[in-house]
């Protein structure tokens, strides 16, 4: 109900919300996000495909069943049999308020209706939303619902284990810290009509103590954290190891298209 969020609209469609009422992005929201860009980018199968087109993926690209014979991405977020690499947990926003406004009504892709999508009975590609400098509003008409608004912030910690320098490397550059190739990821409903343009800065990252450090003398050792400059350096390093063996470059500059930003592109207005 509105009133459950101090609105004067009686009956909106909620964000999800924590303990303390704080807006929330589920960690497996964020993990989806993140996946399907690190998959595009390198040579890795998707991670699940609906049975009703599964005939028409082409077959290198169904997801991946043997844990012995792994794509990239499967192996880094995990496919049957396999746990994978990483994890998100939910991130927080630190503003206690929220917005609400009007969102159009959006509908369905129809892959049937449009030759688009598909050449000879097969997908020509993944589908991706463009950023764009301002969403389109719904008025007041429209879906009522609960927004996070322009510049709020949320705040998660991504845990990982065992990952491969490229693989790092490709992880930070789906992040958009690849300053050839700046990105912003999308999120959430509306991202059609320009809403869901999610940016990420990376405050410290604690890399793993050998196990002499761990394990032969009994005072704890100093933190492993990185943050300024050795931040940075260790970020450029990763990344440059992932362009040098993991990453397709052709189609890494195709996505840093759409998801380039800063941005000049405006959202589409019409039918929605």
């Amino acid at each position: 109900m509105g009133s459950d969020v101090g609105d004067r609209i009686p009956l909106i469609k909620t964000m999800a919300q924590g303990r303390q009422r704080q807006l929330t992005i589920p960690g497996s929201s964020l993990k989806g996000v993140v996946r399907s860009a690190y998959e595009a980018i390198t040579n890795s199968t998707l991670a699940v495909v609906s049975g009703k087109y599964k005939q028409d993926m082409p077959q290198n690209r169904l997801p991946c069943r043997d844990k012995e014979k792994l794509c990239p991405a499967s192996l880094v977020f995990g496919a049957m049999d396999w746990q994978g690499l990483i994890h998100f947990t939910d991130a927080t926003c630190e503003t206690a308020k929220s917005a609400t406004g009007f969102m159009p009504s959006l509908y369905r892709p129809r892959p049937d209706e449009r030759r688009a999508y598909f050449q000879q009975g097969k997908a020509v590609g993944r589908k991706f939303y463009y950023n764009a400098v301002k969403a389109v509003s719904g008025g007041d008409r429209g879906i009522p619902v609960q927004q996070a608004g322009t510049e709020f912030v949320f705040k998660t910690d991504l845990q990982f284990s065992n990952l491969s320098q490229a693989e790092l490397g490709t992880l930070l550059i789906v992040l958009g810290q690849d300053a050839k190739y700046p990105m912003a990821l999308k999120v959430g409903g509306g991202k059609p009509i320009g809403m869901g343009t999610m940016t990420v800065a990376i405050e410290a990252i604690e890399t793993p103590q050998s196990l002499k450090e761990r394990y032969t003398q009994y005072a704890i050792p100093d933190s492993n954290q990185l943050s300024g400059n050795a931040l940075k350096r260790f970020v450029d390093d990763a990344i440059a190891a992932a362009h040098r063996s993991l990453v397709e470059k052709p189609q890494l500059e195709a996505l840093a298209d759409i998801l380039k930003w800063p941005t000049d592109r405006t959202a589409p207005e019409g039918m929605y």
